[in-house]
């Protein structure tokens, strides 16, 4: 099968690329997929992950006002379109555009759509917000399949050809976590979305509780360094600020305690990655993927969305005992392993040969 992924970016260290990082490559090197990259202004940049030497690289220039942006985007996806002839594309853009490729292209693939966020991460209450809305859910009757990652991300979408797929592991731990190391981590951009100012609002009293205990977070920093900037304001003295590194499992491997204060997520990849090495997790039950991922009070605890008393206090209670935390470790372990590449994989490619009407 020649299959097209069509995204914005794979030189990035975003959870996107990584997921795609690993699915790709399983195609490509188990599924004898022929497998196409196509992402946008990346031709002078190397991917942030590995992928496969099979896979062929692809990249297209697109810029200026939104008019110039919009044609050049339509016209270097229908060049590649006619040249690659693909069986299949896999449309990976969580922005508006991506919605509107079967509209703007001409051939004869199937096209379906991979959604790697919650839709509350572009749709605010107001005027933007729900026209936004109203032409995602127009636009998507028009792929052959629209694929999510949990089942409550299912619900946000009007459509009957919704259908959700969990991202994979991108990597297996062997190690025994003892879970002792009072350090905390957190993965992620530094963003409004990603919730670290409720963050920072969560750390600034259990700092003085638990004097040693550390905060790391590892994630790109927004332009403005807003984040840091807060925590010297809140004269925070044990929150550490990191890059991206693409070997984050020997950082998981590290901590005792994963905390996620988003907003909203389209899965949490970062709660399975944790929960693969042993470390339990606190994190906002916010739309959509905490919830389908933590067992609340067994791998981790759910805390309501946006409520920092409750979170604090559960962070709280998960510092304070050490039991508790290698309790919560070993089934966050255990669970996790419904998350292996070869479980995931396989499922996508039962769906790509549904789609396109082959046996499986």
């Amino acid at each position: 099968m020649r299959l097209l992924y069509i995204t914005n970016q794979i030189s990035g260290p975003g959870g996107l690329e990584r997921v795609l990082s690993v699915k790709a490559s399983i195609l490509a090197e188990d599924y004898n997929y022929d497998v196409y990259i196509l992402s946008l202004n990346d031709s002078d940049r190397p991917p942030f992950y590995s992928f496969s030497p099979k896979i062929t690289f692809l990249s297209i220039q697109v810029g200026g006002n939104p008019l110039f942006y919009l044609r050049s985007y339509k016209k270097g996806i229908q060049k590649t379109v006619d040249a690659i002839q693909p069986d299949l594309i896999s449309v990976c853009d969580d922005g508006l555009k991506g919605f509107f490729i079967p509209t703007i292209i001409k051939t004869n693939a199937r096209i379906i759509y991979e959604r790697h966020a919650s839709i509350h991460l572009n749709v605010q209450n107001s005027l933007k917000g729900r026209s936004v809305n109203y032409l995602m859910q127009r636009q998507i009757q028009k792929f052959d399949k629209f694929i999510v990652l949990t089942p409550s991300n299912c619900l946000e979408w009007d459509s009957t050809n919704v259908i959700a797929i969990p991202n994979p592991l991108s990597f297996e731990s062997k190690s025994e976590n003892p879970l002792d190391q009072k350090r905390i981590i957190v993965v992620g951009s530094h963003s409004w979305n990603k919730g670290y100012d409720l963050l920072l609002k969560i750390w600034k009293p259990l700092e003085d509780l638990h004097p040693d205990w550390r905060l790391d977070v590892f994630g790109k920093e927004d332009a403005n360094r807003t984040f840091i900037g807060m925590a010297k304001e809140m004269d925070l003295q044990r929150v550490y600020f990191h890059n991206p590194v693409k070997d984050i499992q020997n950082e998981y491997e590290q901590s005792s305690i994963l905390i996620l204060t988003s907003r909203s997520e389209g899965f949490g990849m970062v709660l399975i990655e944790a929960m693969e090495c042993g470390v339990p997790c606190v994190a906002f039950d916010c739309p959509s993927g905490p919830g389908d991922i933590i067992s609340n009070g067994q791998d981790g605890f759910l805390v309501p969305e946006i409520d920092t008393h409750e979170f604090e206090k559960k962070l709280h209670k998960l510092m304070s005992d050490g039991k508790l935390r290698e309790s919560f470790g070993k089934t966050a372990k255990r669970n996790a392993k419904r998350y292996t590449p070869q479980e995931i994989v396989r499922q996508w490619d039962e769906l790509f040969k549904y789609v396109i009407g082959v046996p499986s």
